[in-house]
């Protein structure tokens, strides 16, 4: 007997004996109770260990006496080419053929069992052998996908050898059909290669629940749902669907039962689900379903988990056991906007690659360093990522379920409406995604395209969420569906949509770039904004940005959408996401061959844009706690002067430099406040936030730090601190600091690095040669850097230290502690001892929106041409528009209300609204209330006059529109261009008219 046999055996009899001990407790409490999941035959086993890699195509491979012994050992999840990444540009990652071997033993007691292969993915295309023998290819180098190895392998004790031939070519196509997958592509999707995901062992009876690998499988697994909200008394009905799978010669009747426990592993519901016969080889879903009280509801920030225990028994003798961690909330998509848990949440987030990847080592981190990434969104107040192209890989989806952050989630492709087998592939992708993620409860969306669809195609996909996912309350769209009758939601690229039914939301509304190193033209080194080369011969402004530039960029652009929230009419913006949250390996402009448009640098070190996130977006809706945060630092030379920019959700701020004040700023974009030419002088400079009433409610503070003085050292590892597992790693900050420890802001010292005892160097990344990847020498940026340390399989203490001429050193212990692993095999998974994030708190209860303003309802309208389609300009379509001949003389349109009414307010979406600024006239009952120009926008403008009572609002131009022409080959109306021949033509895609209320916005 082995190791692995006697250490499973031991489990099980704990397992017994925490049972009855359950049981005879029982007895007497009556009450919530910990629930011990009952021994089953079921195991699952991390497959991880073990591996060997060559990088080349050697021939014979596959066979288990291939000699692979001068190979290197690696632990997955580990792409072959991870060295490259953030080192070379997305089109120069290495691509080609790599090969990946492991011996395992199967454990004793396995006869007569059913055994599967589960992989999370790889990358591109994969042909998988056993035993010298072909069990079955992968290619769409995404998605999860498995195998039957049961009558493939060899029995305990006998060694078994899994070999593995992954090609990542961009040129990569199907085999039986010759297509190409439309999402391998070289812009957005960075070629990690290899077998870049985790990798499980299943063990069950021939009586079993199945996987949810349908293409590789043909089966759906578990689905956990619930109905039947009531949000105030925390009540739901719960449904748990299983599918079973009878490989017995005989047919069995089962017994199905379902536990749910909650985080402290208390059970608060059993529900029983009757008996069923299934006859051999049959499979048949079990379903059983219950109302349950008490109920904790997963929300924002709040990422509570159940576990649901299915469990099949029979004649009294459990033979399967799934758990399922889920959790349970409450959506709603109408009006506009959505509702999370009865409550109205205004979307704002992220636009991420869904490689989310680190320097040097791709996407293939340890799952605690995934919820260091998300949960940093969640901390900086988003609360959604939009993932971008492809289905993200389980490890990041289940991060967000616990640290409760809300996904979009895309199946497969790149930016456009394909047909013919590449379709097929699309379809095919979105099914197999939405089966293996639907009990994440993080996911409200699907996402068909990055690109319009046709409606055909979207329902298609439509019937693939009702087919499989008919009770997840997710909403399914695309991107540019504006006026699709099929899709749930809609939105736009770089543009604001607004909608009184579905919600409309940004799936990209800034991507301006800038590095993280660059505070500001009077820093060192000194960047001034802008300087670079060109790229497509744009300005270079909008994608090489110092800090102060980018953050001042990104209030500017959130304003808009803060101005159409929820509340603010009928008819308003569900939101938006930035792209993206870290810096990404991908399409890249200008000097770096990085994208740098990230509100934290690739290492996950805040820039100033993420802190002027967190101060915008600090609420479900309207901002709820004031926050205040001083762009930049405090360190210069003296005679220095510059504007200082403060962000914050104050109605009034105050500039203070050494306690003396410096007056009130100058506010713009509601956020954004500019103290004009500040003089420099080295102390302390504080900004105090106040309300209407002149309260102080916010303040903040930065300081002038003293001479660099020494180098500070801070370690972060998983909540077990560092596994040796060989594939986990420490995180380790580097500062340079002042004689009082204060972060030296300026400082680019170079730091030497180095490194003793079981650990491998990962580096980090700066500007500078090949970014300085895997260098032992790196300098800090801003006086920060950050660097990863990977464990090796030997358990043990790391010594790093850090030095730097002048400065005093440095120097940490790490320890790493063994990973139990017998015969390739190991029962510690992957996240084992991550706990969710509930520091937000539940849902606050459900409050209705106070609207900020009244929208008036238009009852007809007349113009001075094509009068036939003059509706078209306040029908809730932006797909629509109402235009005039081009001439001046009918440049106008007048709007009857349906009542007089005392109107204060006209909001307008115009035709080339980006680049285009149109001189107009409004008048009220023939009263002229405004007569001004429009300024570009992101898509509406909101003209205010003082409140005018009548019925008939027209609206004309005066003079012929000024082209501003800055943003190059922009789209404003979808497949429009948005810069037009200059000439009077009026366009008005929708009209919004308001009259004041009495009640304020929250």
């Amino acid at each position: 007997m082995n190791l692995l046999s006697t250490l499973k055996r031991l489990v099980i009899l704990i397992g017994l004996f925490l049972a009855v001990f359950w049981i005879s407790q029982s007895a007497f409490t009556g009450a919530t109770r910990s629930f011990y999941p009952p021994p089953s035959a079921r195991t699952k086993y991390n497959f991880n260990s073990g591996w060997k890699l060559f990088v080349g195509d050697p021939s014979g491979a596959e066979a288990p006496a291939f000699d692979d012994s001068a190979w290197k050992n690696v632990m997955l999840p580990h792409a072959w080419n991870e060295d490259s990444a953030f080192k070379v540009s997305i089109h120069d990652l290495p691509t080609g053929v790599a090969w990946y071997r492991k011996s395992f033993r199967l454990p004793a007691g396995s006869a007569d069992k059913k055994v599967f292969l589960e992989f999370e993915g790889i990358r591109q295309g994969g042909e998988f052998f056993l035993n010298g023998k072909f069990i079955g290819r992968h290619e769409n180098g995404v998605m999860a996908f498995g195998f039957d190895i049961t009558n493939q392998l060899n029995p305990a004790p006998q060694e078994n050898v899994l070999a593995a031939r992954i090609d990542n070519s961009w040129t990569y196509h199907e085999q039986a059909t010759n297509a190409p997958f439309q999402w391998n592509d070289r812009n957005f999707y960075a070629n990690y290669g290899g077998i870049n995901k985790n990798v499980y062992l299943h063990v069950t009876d021939k009586l079993y629940q199945t996987l949810p690998l349908y293409s590789s499988l043909g089966t759906t697994g578990v689905y956990i749902h619930a109905d039947d909200f009531d949000i105030a008394d925390r009540r739901a009905t719960i449904t748990a669907e299983t599918q079973v799978k009878n490989e017995h010669a005989n047919s069995e009747t089962c017994d199905f039962e379902v536990a749910i426990a909650d985080p402290d592993g208390k059970t608060i519901k059993t529900i029983d689900g009757g008996s069923q016969t299934i006859a051999a080889g049959e499979t048949k879903t079990l379903v059983a379903s219950a109302r349950v009280d008490h109920l904790n509801f997963w929300s924002w920030g709040y990422g509570y988990l159940y576990d649901v225990y299915t469990i099949l028994k029979v004649n009294g003798r459990v033979v399967d056991v799934v758990r399922t961690r889920t959790g349970f909330r409450k959506t709603e998509f109408a009006h506009g906007f959505v509702k999370l848990n009865d409550n109205p949440i205004q979307l704002k987030g992220y636009a991420q690659r869904t490689t989310n990847e680190w320097p040097s080592i791709g996407l293939s981190v340890p799952p605690w360093l995934s919820d260091f990434s998300n949960r940093m969104i969640v901390e900086g107040n988003g609360n959604l990522i939009r993932w971008m192209h492809v289905t993200p890989w389980k490890q990041d989806i289940e991060s967000c379920d616990r640290v409760g952050l809300m996904e979009a989630m895309p199946a497969g492709d790149s930016e456009a409406d394909v047909t013919g087998r590449r379709w097929e592939q699309r379809v095919e992708l979105m099914r197999d995604a939405i089966i293996y993620n639907r009990n994440n409860p993080s996911i409200v969306f699907y996402e068909c395209g990055n690109k319009a669809i046709s409606e055909a195609h979207m329902q298609q996909m439509k019937a693939l969420r009702d087919t499989f996912d008919l009770h997840g309350g997710r909403a399914i769209g695309a991107r540019e569906m504006l006026n699709s009758k099929v899709a749930e939601y809609g939105g736009e690229m770089l543009y604001i949509n607004k909608s009184a039914a579905k919600p409309m939301w940004a799936m990209e509304y800034s991507r301006d770039e800038g590095l993280r190193k660059y505070w500001d033209e009077f820093s060192p080194p000194y960047h001034k904004d802008g300087a670079g080369p060109l790229y497509q011969n744009q300005d270079a402004s909008v994608y090489n940005r110092n800090q102060d530039s980018h953050a001042i960029e990104d209030v500017m652009r959130w304003y808009d959408y803060w101005r159409e929230r929820p509340g603010t009419g009928e008819r308003v913006s569900a939101g938006g996401v930035n792209i993206i949250f870290s810096d990404s390996n991908t399409h890249f402009r200008g000097a770096e061959n990085f994208r740098r448009s990230g509100e934290v640098d690739a290492m996950r070190l805040p820039k100033d844009g993420y802190f002027i996130h967190q101060v915008m977006w600090d609420g479900w809706v309207d901002v709820e706690h004031p926050r205040i945060h001083i762009i930049g630092h405090w360190n210069y030379e003296p005679g220095t002067k510059k504007n200082i920019y403060i962000v914050s959700s104050a109605d009034r701020v105050e500039l203070f430099v050494n306690g003396k004040s410096q007056g009130l700023g100058v506010q713009s974009s509601r956020f954004l406040y500019t103290f004009k030419n500040v003089l420099w002088q080295p102390g302390v400079v504080k900004a105090v936030g106040y309300d209407t009433r002149g309260k102080k409610i916010c303040e903040a503070e930065v300081k002038t730090a003293g001479k660099p003085f020494g180098i500070r050292l801070t370690v972060h590892t998983g909540p077990s601190g560092l596994r040796a597992d060989g594939s986990d790693l420490a995180l380790i900050d580097v500062e340079v600091v002042d004689a009082a420890g204060n972060r030296c802001p300026t400082a680019l010292n170079l730091i030497n690095f180095s490194i003793s005892g079981p650990a491998e160097w990962r580096g980090g990344i700066a500007q500078g040669p090949d970014n300085y990847i895997l260098a032992k020498s790196l300098p800090v940026e801003c006086g920060i850097n950050r660097v990863l340390v990977s464990s090796t399989p030997d358990s043990g203490v790391i010594r790093l230290k850090a030095e730097a001429d002048s400065l005093k050193p440095a120097a940490v212990e790490i320890a790493s502690r063994a990973v139990k692993s017998v015969d390739g095999l190991s029962l510690e998974m992957p996240d084992g001892g991550l706990s969710a994030n509930l520091t937000r708190g539940p849902t606050p209860a459900a409050r209705a929106l106070l609207s900020s303003r009244t929208p008036l309802r238009i009852a007809s309208a007349s113009a001075g041409a094509n009068v036939a389609t003059v509706a078209l300009s306040f029908d809730d379509n932006e797909a629509t528009s109402w235009s005039n001949d081009g001439q001046l003389s009918s440049a106008w349109i007048v709007y009857e209300l349906d009542r007089p009414a005392s109107i204060n307010e006209l909001t307008l979406k115009l035709g080339s609204w980006r680049t285009r600024s149109y001189p107009i006239r409004i008048s009220v009952d023939e009263q002229t209330v405004f007569n001004g120009s429009t300024s570009p926008s992101l898509g509406y403008v909101t003209l205010t006059f003082p409140p005018t009572t009548g019925r008939h609002v027209k609206v004309e131009l005066t003079r012929e529109p000024k082209d501003t022409n800055n943003v190059g080959n922009a789209v404003g109306i979808t497949g429009n261009p948005e810069v037009g021949p200059r000439s009077s033509a009026f366009s008005i895609v929708e009209v919004e008219i308001y009259e004041p209320t009495n009640r304020r916005p929250r």
